[in-house]
């Protein structure tokens, strides 16, 4: 679900359908003052499963005197150490003051957009209602500036904790390399940035590098920012093995085709994110890498057999449960060797209980991917879905579209006894414990001095750079064009292909180009005309160095991951008449729209990190030695790569 943001004028803009949403800090708030992050001990081999004393859980819930569940509890160094008696008191109090109702409303999560909203909006006062009301026990973050996103998870936690029994909000937010969730946009027209975290290049990025190192780091990064910024589960990383060039939502989201690959990137990620205190996610279970749907739009059929799903889509999620990932988010995908071909994996007991639980040996938390998508909205009313994925084996119902509805439909499903209640009790102690374990309960108001402190760091920025320097991929190079050379009188005349509404795409880019050499840009978007096109190639001089960038961004719900045939058909066109360096900014397999080109360089993301490197490598003042994680027949092939710089 990735949406981009700009500010503009102090206004945030949504520029790919973004609804507002809630949640404003209180000016009048007063924050803690800061405490360091937590060392947290790096995972154990397998999560522990929720401790259960049988005579703590006999006490009788009538204990009005007792603390409420939010009372402090000392603060956790390790995700997985086990539980001491004073935690596992909170978690059995907890359980014992919750009625029916609002042990099932602790199960929902709901999505809230990351901007500033004043306190009497009536979207943040829906979110406040439902926590306040209801009693729902989480939320989404999506897009919004580090400071705002961490002032609204406070404003919502407060309203969590003043609720009776108090018990904070479990905070998530997709946080995977190179979504930039928690960018803050720019200002416009003048397009300075508004403050960001770190973005990181994508997890292709990473794979691209082959160093596992490179992506415990990122995890370290990803999960260091979250907890600073008040979020406690990760949705992170991507656990797919992108074998299919033509899936429209997975692609960079992937560390590439390999299973061995992907699995050693996956748990090295994790184990950063929880080393760091934070839950990491491996998603999407089982596995959504072989398909050409998007599940945003309908629900796609993965058609591999048992015996491929044990060599390929498993191999990543058995590495990460054996590696003790605290998560696993379902796939909106039918899996016919496990269940059938119409029945989405999420609503599946044979795939969420039989396979992940009792085959995998997976204890931690189960999370639906969102129940907004069309991979399990058609066909199932919003009650249906939430009592299937309930029944099917999930914890946590992430983004009903009607919470309400939701909670009424799981609860009915208890009284006639569709679900039993032993079954609602597992999920919410579940739930609780990680709420625990990520210091939610000892630490659920956010230190916005320690935001500042710890998020985008410059060693954080300083890994970003590194890794994003590590991936530039050479995949052809026939003239021998990279790096261009300089002799002193040539420019350099730039074509930059980017949607309308990436308005900072090239920027990076080019200013790091502009360093040392003379440029000319060009930018160019869907909306350009043939004639158009042919006016600036007929622009060019002999001498010119040309180089022409495609910023492509896959867009979940969109599926966008090409340039416009008339765009391709004029960079195809220009590559066979004049020698020009093409540079594939995020997805890497455009080539095949534009066969001629004889150099090829790809950064696998879109990160300003990963176009400040592409320009250095242009012009010599980096090594290139990145391979490719991913393979496209006829064009490229895995491990495939050209060095250049530094020793051969």
């Amino acid at each position: 679900m990735s949406r981009g943001i700009l500010l503009a004028a102090g206004l945030l803009l949504t520029i790919a359908g973004c609804r507002s949403a809630p949640g404003p800090a209180r000016a009048s708030d007063a924050e803690p003052a800061p405490s360091p992050s937590p060392a947290v001990a790096p995972a154990t081999p397998a999560v522990p499963a929720p401790a259960a004393d049988a005579s703590q859980q006999a006490k009788p819930a009538a204990a009005a005197a007792d603390p409420a569940p939010a009372a402090p509890l000392p603060l956790r160094t390790s995700l997985t150490d086990p539980l001491s008696d004073a935690e596992q008191r909170w978690i059995d109090r907890a359980v014992e003051r919750l009625p029916l109702r609002e042990r099932i409303a602790q199960l929902v999560m709901v999505w809230v957009l990351g901007d500033f909203t004043n306190a009497a909006d009536p979207a943040y006062a829906q979110v406040e209602r439902q926590i306040r009301e209801m009693g729902i026990g989480g939320v989404v973050m999506s897009l919004g500036s580090p400071i705002e996103v961490a002032a609204k998870v406070n404003s919502m936690q407060r309203a969590a904790l003043e609720r009776d029994p108090a018990i904070p909000l479990l905070v998530s937010s997709d946080l995977e390399p190179g979504l930039g969730r928690l960018e803050g946009g720019v200002f416009v027209p003048s397009l300075l940035p508004a403050g960001s975290a770190t973005v990181l290049p994508s997890s292709m990025a990473i794979g691209a590098t082959g160093s596992e190192r490179n992506a415990r780091d990122a995890g370290r990064v990803t999960g260091r920012e979250a907890v600073a910024i008040g979020i406690h589960l990760v949705f992170a990383p991507v656990a797919d093995v992108n074998n299919n060039p033509a899936n429209p939502v997975i692609n960079i989201r992937s560390f590439g085709e390999d299973p061995a690959a992907v699995a050693g990137m996956v748990s090295a990620f994790v184990s950063g994110v929880q080393q760091a205190g934070a839950m990491a996610t491996v998603k999407h279970f089982p596995g959504h890498g072989d398909t050409d749907t998007d599940s945003h739009h309908a629900l796609p059929l993965v058609p591999a057999n048992r015996a491929q799903l044990d060599t390929v889509e498993l191999v990543p999620f058995r590495s990460a449960i054996a590696s003790g990932v605290a998560g696993v988010m379902s796939a909106h995908i039918a899996l016919p060797a496990v269940q059938d071909s119409v029945t989405p994996a999420t609503l599946s007991p044979a795939v969420m209980d039989d396979l992940l639980r009792d085959e995998l040996g997976f204890s931690g938390l189960a999370v639906t991917d969102a129940l907004t998508m069309e991979g399990i909205g058609r066909g199932y009313t919003t009650e249906e879905s939430a009592v299937l994925a309930v029944q099917a084996g999930s914890d946590v119902l992430l983004m009903p579209r009607e919470v309400e509805r939701t909670i009424s439909g799981v609860e009915a499903a208890v009284r006639r006894g569709d679900i039993s209640a032993e079954r609602i009790e597992a999920s919410l102690r579940r739930l609780l414990e990680w709420k625990v374990r990520t210091n939610a309960v000892a630490r659920p108001i956010t230190s916005l001095e320690e935001t500042r402190r710890v998020v985008a760091a410059p060693e954080h920025l300083a890994a970003a750079r590194g890794i994003a320097e590590e991936s530039i991929t050479l995949l052809r190079d026939e003239a021998s064009l990279v790096p261009l050379r300089d002799n002193g009188a040539a420019r350099i005349v730039a074509f930059v292909y980017a949607p309308e509404s990436e308005i900072t795409a090239g920027r990076a880019f080019l200013a790091t180009l502009r360093e040392n050499r003379d440029v000319v840009t060009h930018r160019i978007t869907p909306a350009a005309s043939a004639a158009q096109l042919d006016s600036l190639a007929s622009t060019l001089r002999a001498g010119d160095d040309i180089v022409v960038t495609t910023h492509v961004r896959r867009i979940e719900g969109e599926g966008r991951t090409a340039v416009p045939p008339h765009v391709a058909n004029w960079i195809n066109s220009l590559a066979r008449s004049r020698s020009a360096v093409v540079i594939a900014f995020g997805n890497p397999y455009v080539i095949r729209q534009f066969p001629s080109v004889s150099s090829y360089m790809v950064t696998f993301a879109l990160a300003p990190s990963s176009e400040a490197a592409a320009a250095r490598a242009l012009a010599g003042s980096i090594p290139i030695r990145g391979r490719a994680p991913v393979s496209l027949p006829g064009f490229f092939s895995k491990g495939a790569g050209i060095s250049r710089g530094g020793p051969e």
